[in-house]
């Protein structure tokens, strides 16, 4: 086949082959051959956030990479970072706080703050809004979602003393 290329991942913890399009996006490898629609195609340039996803351990722009970049790596969604559970505390700040309205930036929201949180333990209010501030959203104000992230970074730390 002219113009596909054969790809092998961890994708969620499972081992995925597929032959795509060589210029496939990773978000729509995700979404249209997988069937993994949490991350979302907002901009589509890199801008909105709402395709982010995780790449070996780092938060990435889904609509930026190629899926053929993603060979060889280890592609976490926001499927599954939820059936691990290891966003739960996140998920249930963001409720609680009702840092999730439309919905529509959450998925992209949520993996940018674990990421943050896998990078400083304790970050203050204007570290979060400076790591959050490549993810839009038009619903929020982002104030819930910085008092979620700021609530589970609280926890968090109390929890490993």
């Amino acid at each position: 086949m002219t113009g596909t290329i054969t790809i092998s991942l961890h994708l969620n913890g499972e081992a995925v082959t597929a032959t795509l399009p060589a210029r496939m996006s990773l978000v729509d490898f995700l979404r249209e051959t997988m069937g993994l629609t949490g991350a979302h195609v907002g901009c589509a340039h890199g801008v909105c956030g709402a395709c982010t996803v995780r790449v070996d351990g780092a938060a990435v722009r889904g609509c930026l990479m190629l899926a053929a970049q993603a060979d060889g790596a280890t592609v976490d969604t926001i499927e599954g970072l939820t059936d691990t559970g290891a966003i739960a505390d996140l998920q249930d700040a963001f409720h609680r706080h009702n840092a999730v309205q439309c919905g529509y930036c959450s998925p992209g929201m949520l993996i940018t703050a674990a990421d943050l949180l896998d990078r400083a333990t304790l970050p203050d209010r204007a570290e979060i809004r400076d790591h959050i501030s490549g993810n839009y959203c038009r619903c929020t104000g982002y104030q819930a979602i910085v008092d979620a992230i700021s609530e589970v970074a609280t926890a968090r730390t109390k929890g490993a003393a």
